[in-house]
């Protein structure tokens, strides 16, 4: 935060409503609070209820979980950061049921800020479904900050998950946008829009490339080449063509890390294939160690077409080649990832990946992203917002500048 607008800032907290905060996978949500954290105190909301529970094991558990937790006090995450559970009952069409969630998640959300000590603050969303709380819950300034097409994520209530969407971005006094299909739209719902791609965790993902790091045995052990995955195994990842791939070149190993939520039988079944499960965030560069070749393989869907993959900042700051199918903000990094239209593109994209790749294009693969950290992202924003609150407190239109790639 740069000294001209830290005073602006100056006794205020956030109140950030993120996604789960013990999750699998760590998301720009947990990047962008944590950096929050070191410069203000900030009460990380988890709000359950963007999908409605299945009925697994899994889902049953983690609903518990949220129970119980939302019962609870806040808990200290670390110094500057609390966390605290608000879900929703997820029956939206039963009568009364809207209500209840509205009221109570109010109720909720000012109690565990009475706890914390936060007297004055800012409401932070990450996740469209808790924003009827925008402008509701006393705070000096409401930021939205969007990192996907939440309406097209399989499993949601579509028609909803648009209409709150839709809703908080008209409502917020300032709105950053990661997926830059995204921007134009959402500019025409707020204009005080500003394009805020991910960052990326560049000295944790660089130990990949250092000597000093172990490669977990169960990675270590695998035939060479490995071409790598990590991340959640979800519907939008193009199952069948990994399958492919994995017949085509049954020399290879394919090493596939993250909790698999969709049907992975087929891909179990092949020798070459090696599926360990979600691992902890700060072992990844461990296991991308391993790989000789990393991969994006996304399913061309409306999710994906505005998706802002993370994983393509996390590769890169490995040095390792990568090899993705396209759309918009990968097709920025061309000069560094090998993008691929159709299976046998990625399939001969892989080939030279692994037959051509050398130590001066692992160096320029990570310099491309050495500048774009969450550090350096999270103090961009905050200008931002001290910019926009001051141009509030003054009565003035919120005019932004745009953000830098």
């Amino acid at each position: 935060m740069t000294t001209k607008w830290r005073e602006a800032l100056e006794g205020l907290g956030v109140v950030y409503f993120g996604n789960d905060w013990f999750g699998e996978n760590r998301t720009s949500s947990h990047h962008i609070a944590t950096r929050l954290s070191r410069h203000m105190p900030v009460l990380y909301v988890d709000s359950p209820g963007l999908r409605p529970p299945s009925g697994s094991g899994r889902d049953v558990k983690r609903a518990i979980r949220k129970v119980f937790s939302a019962l609870r006090p806040p808990i200290r995450i670390h110094d500057g950061l609390w966390h605290c559970t608000v879900p929703q009952l997820p029956f939206r069409r039963v009568p009364g049921v809207e209500a209840f969630n509205r009221l109570f998640s109010r109720w909720a959300v000012r109690r565990a800020v009475r706890h914390v000590g936060i007297r004055r603050y800012l409401s932070w969303f990450v996740v469209p479904h808790p924003g009827f709380l925008a402008h509701k819950l006393g705070e000096e300034m409401c930021v939205y900050y969007c990192i996907d097409d939440y309406a097209a994520l399989p499993g949601v209530d579509e028609k909803l998950i648009f209409a709150r969407d839709t809703e908080l971005s008209r409502e917020a006094d300032l709105m950053f946008v990661a997926p830059p299909a995204l921007v134009d739209g959402k500019r025409e719902l707020n204009p005080s829009t500003v394009f805020s791609p991910h960052g990326v965790d560049v000295e944790l993902f660089r130990q990949a490339s250092e000597p000093g790091t172990q490669v977990p045995e169960a990675a270590a052990a695998l035939p060479k080449p490995v071409v790598g995955y990590f991340g959640s195994l979800h519907e939008w990842i193009d199952m069948e063509l990994i399958e492919w791939l994995a017949v085509q070149r049954p020399q290879w190993s394919f090493l596939l890390i993250g909790h698999p939520a969709t049907d992975v039988s087929a891909l179990r079944a092949l020798p070459n294939v090696s599926l360990p499960g979600p691992q902890p965030y700060k072992t990844l560069p461990q296991w991308a160690k391993a790989f000789d070749a990393a991969i994006i393989p996304y399913r061309l869907n409306r999710f994906v077409t505005n998706n802002n993959p993370l994983k393509l900042r996390e590769y890169l700051a490995t040095g390792k080649p990568v090899v993705s199918v396209r759309n918009r903000e990968i097709s920025k990094f061309e000069n560094y990832v090998t993008i691929a239209d159709d299976r046998e593109a990625f399939l001969a994209g892989l080939d030279r990946a692994l037959a051509e790749d050398t130590p001066q294009a692992a160096a320029a693969r990570m310099q491309s992203v050495a500048g774009l950290t969450w550090d350096s992202r999270v103090e961009q924003v905050l200008d931002t917002v001290a910019h926009a609150l001051t141009a509030k407190r003054a009565g003035a239109p919120v005019l932004v500048p745009e953000a830098t790639a």
